[in-house]
């Protein structure tokens, strides 16, 4: 075998090459073998001693394989470009698939944490505050229910989905990148509406206004106000 120093050549790559030439019997001392090589004499030591590089042992200590976490990572980015992006339980959920797959034990529950901090490009998509309660209500076997009611009002009344709307409203607080949470600050409150087709009727956005017209007991928008106060005159101009 021939010694090579050229840097070319990835530095583990050399290591590797230098042990080999020394336990081949090509070298008479692991000096000779590291400088013939261009590394370093305590490295290849090491390596003939069973010491693995730290980012081998890193590896070693991680629950899921280096394939396994980029395919846990690309599921995630595509999660989040359909709009889906998963929730911590879910990410576990997926990753103790994987595990089950080769018979491991699932991961703890501080994993998911760990693991987006060592992937940068989706710590973002865990960074919004979620609602436990609303978290609660997302559960497709309790809500099927109100599918079948809403299925059901359809085929009595002959409505077709061009004509079903989803309403739904969020606020936020000026000058403050994050969510408000209900009911502990004013807030500017921006209406949505989205065809059952599809097509969305462009947002309404409602700032604090300067006259009083009308509020209901617990302070939310309720459906009263919303349908004669907000959604009315644009609801109409839109979708006729």
């Amino acid at each position: 075998m021939t010694a090579t120093g050229d840097q070319s050549v990835p530095r583990e790559e050399r290591v590797l090459l230098a042990v080999r030439a020394y336990q081949q019997g090509q070298f008479k001392s692991t000096r000779k073998a590291a400088a013939a090589y261009d590394v370093p004499q305590s490295t290849v030591s090491d390596r003939l001693r069973g010491v693995i590089r730290r980012r081998d042992a890193q590896m070693n200590n991680l629950k899921l394989t280096a394939t396994e976490e980029t395919a846990l990572v690309q599921w995630i980015l595509s999660m989040d470009e359909r709009g889906m992006p998963p929730t911590v339980a879910y990410t576990r959920r997926m990753a103790n698939l994987l595990l089950s797959e080769r018979g491991k034990d699932p991961v703890g529950e501080n994993w998911v944490r760990k693991f987006v901090g060592r992937h940068g490009e989706i710590k973002a998509k865990y960074s919004r505050r979620y609602d436990y309660q609303r978290a609660k209500c997302e559960d497709p076997q309790k809500i099927q229910g109100w599918y079948d009611r809403v299925a059901a009002t359809k085929q009595k009344w002959g409505i077709l989905d061009e004509d079903v709307y989803n309403f739904d409203e969020t606020g936020f607080q000026m000058g403050v990148a994050a969510t408000a949470r209900p009911g502990n600050r004013e807030w500017v409150t921006v209406i949505e509406s989205i065809n059952c087709q599809g097509w969305a009727l462009p947002a309404k956005v409602i700032f604090q206004g300067k006259l009083h017209q009308a509020s209901c007991e617990n302070g939310w928008t309720s459906d009263d106000l919303a349908l004669n106060c907000h959604v009315t005159p644009e609801f109409d101009k839109y979708s006729s």
